[in-house]
């Protein structure tokens, strides 16, 4: 039998200011009653005070958007990484597990080593080459292992209209410099962080508030935009569309200078495969994923409005 609600369900939202956050506040709106919380109201490295909130709030569904994001600051910052990254998810679970809800949570490509250049499924062994890609693994173990019902949405190159992101910082250079050097070796798919917030909002309604919660069918997800891309025909397809909405730039999207990533050393290694298979999220929750192009080019409607 489906689950009735006499109220409206209640969403707990960790990491609202975010890229993902700020959407899934809006992407949430229409389900129930959305309690987000930024890290002021919730500091998820402190196991007390997201004990106390949980109590408070008593969410049917917590989405746990907060992550510790600076992947080269993680290198020589791993204590705060895993605390946030690792342990954080794992409080949240059994919590989740305790009051008989539902946690999303996001993970990312970083818990594979990059190698190949055939897409990721979700049961290929993780092998990070990063803290940050470590501590992202050990939130998403520590969460299979709960006994929590769960999701776990990996997905990859994400960027909301709602912060700093790549396609801002390609605008903002091809407006001020004479020439654009960009990675051409690394592929994945810009992923929207408003298809990110829409996805999940799709699957909470659709699989845990009217659909059988006993069946419900937790574990992990890849959710990435269609099609791939390098870092540099990514950055080639902001400018195009960009100049084709008549902002004024320096640099044109066929003037690009493509680099491979030895020429552009970082602390913390990056992937160069970030491709993600799809095929289980699409198949088990009926779910329609566009082109990449499509995301960005919203992306950019929003930036550039």
């Amino acid at each position: 039998m489906p689950h009735k609600h006499s109220a409206p369900p209640t969403f707990l939202v960790t990491g609202s200011n975010g890229q993902v956050g700020f959407e899934l506040r809006r992407s949430l709106a229409p389900l129930g009653i959305v309690v987000a919380l930024d890290r002021a109201a919730c500091d998820l490295s402190d196991p007390g005070a997201v004990r106390k909130v949980l109590q408070e709030v008593r969410p049917d569904v917590i989405v746990n958007a907060a992550a510790y994001t600076a992947v080269d600051k993680a290198e020589s910052e791993p204590a705060a990484a895993f605390a946030i990254n690792g342990v954080a998810p794992r409080i949240l679970a059994e919590a989740a597990r305790d009051a008989d809800c539902l946690l999303v949570h996001y993970s990312t490509d970083y818990v594979f080593d990059g190698s190949g250049d055939t897409p990721f499924v979700e049961d290929d062994p993780v092998a990070p080459l990063s803290v940050y890609g470590k501590s992202k693994a050990a939130g998403e173990e520590a969460i299979a292992q709960s006994g929590a019902q769960y999701i776990v949405l990996r997905t990859c190159w994400v960027a909301g209209a709602h912060g700093g992101n790549f396609a801002k910082t390609m605008l903002r250079l091809a407006s001020e410099r004479d020439s654009l050097r960009v990675i051409a070796d690394q592929f994945g798919a810009p992923t929207t962080a408003a298809l990110i917030a829409d996805v999940t909002a799709q699957i909470v309604s659709r699989a845990w508030l009217h659909g059988d919660r006993a069946a419900f069918p937790s574990g992990i997800y890849h959710l990435a935009a269609v099609g791939e891309t390098s870092w540099h025909g990514y950055a080639s397809e902001v400018l195009r569309y960009a100049a084709d909405r008549g902002v004024a730039l320096k640099v044109a999207a066929d003037a690009i200078e493509a680099i491979p990533a030895s020429a552009y050393p970082l602390p913390a290694p990056r992937p160069s495969n970030s491709r993600l298979d799809t095929r289980k999220l699409r198949e088990t929750f009926d779910i329609h994923l566009p082109a990449w192009q499509q995301g960005v080019h919203f992306l950019l409607d929003q930036i550039l409005s």
